[in-house]
């Protein structure tokens, strides 16, 4: 099992700039203690999650550390040029030493599809384009300079748990990755579909929400004001009036979808919250059940001190007890 951090640089303080120094600190800190990876989000015409540029963020990142892998989660691929993103994931993995991986999604957001001119009912498609394009110009294309230093930079797909988008990783080698209201009953089915077609089982990134206190209610209620925030904050960025050309079926449907996703009650209740001995023992039922497994915190704190301590006491009182 690998252990990782997600980033969303989150703007509590009404500061951009504060915020996004704040994460990059967040990540050296992260690498200090052990942690085996980071993650940084992307998120567009948001003024809460203020991460437009995941492959700056993870620039900045591998310019201050040395041992930490760093990813997307994820990039939004029908929203890039093939060949620009592919140099850029190149020129990263060159930036850090072999230390990428890149996790892609098909994306949704109101705002977004409207602002690159996209068709919500073609996304998924063309993520599906898009990623095989990219993968074949980092493997294959001898006019890509520079080349990625890892042979192969690992690649992992976004799901809600669709069959298709599952089938698509399984088919092409790729990873997986789930959100933070992503039960475990949905990895081990998704975990299923991919080996029977792959013949093995994927590797699974798994984002969950994070709260240590000295039980499961207080680090519930503690984590509560957080999540609550960052669940309305998407759900008021994707809730953009939809533009005339949308067909209505399709975009009530990418609704539904978008808030079964951002729902806080499923990123609580599969959290990983209470004191020391109660986190261990919901990370062990998780490692026992997906194999392969990625397990990415999102710490649930609006205080950077706090953000910080709560790392520190994973690392110190939590890994060693949960490490393959």
């Amino acid at each position: 099992m690998k252990v990782g951090i997600f980033l969303l640089t989150e703007n509590y303080s009404n500061s951009a700039h504060l915020s996004i120094a704040n994460d990059i600190e967040l990540g050296v800190y992260a690498e200090q203690l052990g942690f085996d990876e980071v993650w940084f989000a992307e998120h567009h015409f948001n003024a809460f999650s203020v991460i437009p540029s995941p492959t700056l963020m993870m620039a900045a990142l591998a310019a201050r550390t040395k041992h930490i892998r760093i990813g997307s989660a994820a990039f939004l691929a029908p929203f890039y040029h093939n060949t620009r993103l592919s140099e850029e994931i190149a020129t990263l993995d060159n930036l850090s030493f072999g230390r990428i991986d890149a996790g892609f999604a098909k994306g949704g957001f109101a705002y977004d599809v409207e602002s690159f001119d996209k068709s919500p009912q073609n996304l998924r498609q063309e993520m599906f384009e898009n990623v095989q394009n990219i993968d074949q110009t980092l493997c294959n294309n001898w006019l890509l300079e520079p080349k990625p230093l890892q042979a192969k930079v690992p690649f992992y797909i976004a799901t809600f748990s669709t069959v298709e988008t599952i089938e698509f990783a399984a088919k092409n080698g790729y990873g997986l990755m789930f959100s933070q209201g992503a039960t475990i009953k949905q990895c081990e089915d998704a975990q299923k579909i991919y080996k029977h077609i792959a013949g093995y089982e994927p590797q699974i990134v798994l984002m969950r929400v994070f709260c240590i206190e000295e039980n499961y209610e207080r680090a519930y209620n503690k984590a509560l004001p957080e999540t609550d925030h960052f669940i309305k904050c998407m759900r008021a960025v994707k809730s953009r009036q939809m533009q005339p050309t949308f067909k209505k079926e399709n975009y009530e449907a990418l609704l539904k979808q978008r808030f079964s996703f951002f729902d806080g009650k499923n990123f609580l209740d599969n959290a990983i919250l209470g004191n020391e001995k109660e986190c261990i023992e919901q990370i062990k039922n998780i490692n026992k059940k997906i194999k392969n497994l990625h397990l990415v915190l999102k710490v649930s704190s609006s205080n950077a001190m706090q953000t910080r301590g709560m790392l520190k006491t994973f690392s110190q009182k939590i890994k060693p007890n949960i490490k393959d």
